[in-house]
């Protein structure tokens, strides 16, 4: 795992409460990604909603953008042990993307997200509806830089930020609960911040 600016802070009273055990505070925002930055430009980019293999829904850039948008306010937590407060984010719900491709009933109960580089990770439908996940596409005001996963990436800040894919791809239902890239590779097959979920075991 490649990491590029992180500065450790210690815990204060006003902030304990907000950061995970284990964890520490960070005002940077460190850049972490499995393998190089890939550069995907808005013409190139799609977003696939899947049932197994069977597309049931696609998007191009334009498309996606004119989905519903929502702004969110969250604290993000690395398993590399930082966390950040009050990320602002802008994209679109999980809940809004289902609803664009007239998916009143979910086919299963497990989803991988899938990347232009080949990542994937395993989320729980109920951690990516009701309003928890989104699909981000600005940071702070401004259009998602590649480093941090731009031009879309996943977001699913109550657990650890592994599952919120970079250069997100798509969604796919599956019938199981299929471990993705770091979860083969002994990471935890769910990721609760707030249990320590770091790896296999935990």
């Amino acid at each position: 795992m490649i990491t590029r600016g992180f500065t450790g802070r210690q815990r204060t009273p006003d902030i304990t409460k907000r950061l995970p055990p284990g964890q520490s505070l960070t005002e940077d925002f460190p850049v972490l990604s499995a393998g190089p930055t890939p550069h995907i430009s808005t013409e190139d980019w799609s977003f696939t909603l899947k049932v197994g293999p069977r597309a049931i829904a696609k998007w191009n850039w334009a498309e996606f953008n004119a989905l519903p948008k929502t702004r969110q306010t969250r604290d993000i937590h690395c398993v590399t042990k930082w966390s950040k407060l009050d990320t602002p984010w802008e994209g679109v719900l999980i809940d809004d993307i289902l609803a664009a491709a007239s998916l009143t009933s979910p086919p299963t109960k497990f989803v991988l997200a899938h990347s232009f580089d080949g990542y994937s990770t395993n989320v729980p439908l109920a951690d990516l509806v009701s309003g928890k996940a989104m699909v981000a596409l600005n940071y702070a005001g401004k259009p998602l830089q590649p480093d941090h996963g731009g031009p879309a990436r996943l977001l699913v800040p109550h657990l650890y930020f592994w599952k919120s894919a970079k250069w997100v791809s798509g969604l796919q239902f599956t019938r199981k609960d299929e471990p993705g890239f770091w979860e083969l590779r002994g990471y935890h097959i769910y990721g609760d911040p707030w249990r320590e979920q770091r790896f296999t075991g935990d």
